[in-house]
């Protein structure tokens, strides 16, 4: 990730955050319509599930200029999901629903330069947390 991604990354989410409730709401309706075999794996409140998606995600967005320190937390976090039953290819499903709710909630913002600078900090960071939760797979991906 170059400094510009993580910039416009970072300032397109602070543009997320004033409607973080509807983006998360947003989020999950997308996602079970891509994914529907993952609604199973959410059994708890859906609105404290998607408090819990916008602070990750603030988190993760906040540390990017030191990734150092957020990456062992994204491992830690995709090995504890395998128990709720992720799987690898739910990476893909979350990060297409994330790039829909972004296009959708920021309009003309979620240019083209964001939207590469988001599929480049998901890629990096989904790619470290399918490693971390399943190492004997061949590529991280």
């Amino acid at each position: 990730m170059t400094p510009e991604d993580i910039t416009a990354v970072q300032n397109s989410f602070a543009k997320v955050v004033p409607i973080k409730d509807a983006a998360a709401e947003i989020f999950y309706d997308r996602l079970f319509e891509i994914a529907p075999d993952v609604k199973p794996l959410f059994k708890g409140d859906m609105t404290e599930q998607g408090a819990k998606l916008m602070a990750t995600l603030g988190v993760v967005v906040n540390g990017l200029r030191d990734l150092d320190k957020i990456v062992p937390v994204a491992q830690q976090l995709a090995v504890q999901h395998i128990d709720y039953g992720v799987e690898p290819g739910h990476y893909a499903s979350v990060g297409a629903a994330l790039l829909d709710t972004l296009e959708k909630g920021l309009g003309d913002d979620f240019t083209p330069e964001t939207k590469g600078a988001w599929e480049t900090a998901y890629g990096t960071l989904s790619g470290v947390m399918i490693a971390a939760a399943y190492p004997d797979m061949e590529t991280a991906q």
